[in-house]
């Protein structure tokens, strides 16, 4: 059980729902992401996690290769891959964490925390304009070749940049969520003591954001003569493992005291 006063909810089930009279109630709103309340809001559509993540993938993926083909901008077709199942894999990450996160006898200040403050799409617009400043301003007034004239050419095809923007914002907006996952994670191992089962499980969550910040340094490649990229993304990487890192281990140290 969790220290600190917090309301006690309906029993939950793996996949994150309530029970109440025999009855699977599907979370509200304010306890999901919010590429999770977009999906859940389209009206007259039920798809589970597993098709929408597929039609993730291969509705990018298909566009990259058409794209690609077209123009002949075969470099540019791998990262753009990489980036699209970063962010599928993303998704994926965070569907896990919430169906985690609900599943657990957690207090509800540390789920509205971490589901309905929204502050991980604030953290994901501020890494987006950021990647957006350095791409667009910083690297064609710094660098001998911009990453992207070296990827779409002197002349980027219009659907091509188009596309480029969207695929970035979805891999910003998931680095969004990875950064507030971790951070309210670390919140929540100092402010409240868990039993030894609900601890195993929140861990779980835990190794989820860990496992899909390493998963990022698949964009290493691609940037070994962009220092600055190159760094924010070791450095983000560093950091997310380090407070998340914190937050697994703060429980145990916490509990054997």
């Amino acid at each position: 059980m969790a220290g600190g006063e917090h309301d006690r909810q309906p029993p939950r089930q793996d996949d994150g729902t309530a029970r109440q009279d025999g009855e699977r109630v599907p979370p509200e709103y304010g306890e999901t992401w919010v590429y999770e309340s977009i999906i859940g809001a389209l009206p007259g559509i039920h798809i589970s996690p597993t098709v929408a993540l597929a039609i993730q993938f291969v509705g990018f993926e298909v566009a990259i290769l058409l794209l690609a083909w077209y123009y002949q901008l075969w470099t540019a077709a791998i990262a753009g891959t990489i980036a699209v199942a970063v962010a599928t894999v993303g998704s994926a990450e965070m569907l896990r964490i919430a169906r985690v996160t609900r599943g657990e006898d957690v207090p509800d200040a540390y789920r509205r925390l971490l589901f309905s403050s929204n502050v991980e799409v604030v953290l994901s617009v501020l890494a987006y304009i950021a990647l957006i400043t350095h791409l667009f301003v910083w690297d064609p007034q710094t660098a001998t070749e911009p990453l992207v004239t070296r990827l779409f050419g002197t002349e980027p095809p219009i659907l091509v940049v188009y596309l480029m923007l969207l695929i970035l914002w979805d891999v910003c907006y998931r680095i969004g969520t990875g950064w507030w996952a971790s951070i309210t994670a670390l919140w929540r191992s100092a402010r409240f003591r868990f039993d030894a089962e609900t601890r195993r499980s929140l861990r779980r969550a835990d190794l989820e954001a860990f496992g899909f910040g390493l998963l990022q340094l698949a964009f290493v490649p691609f940037l070994l003569d962009q220092p600055v990229l190159l760094a924010a993304v070791a450095g983000h990487v560093i950091a997310v493992s380090t407070v998340t890192g914190l937050a697994v281990a703060l429980p145990e140290i916490r509990s054997e005291n």
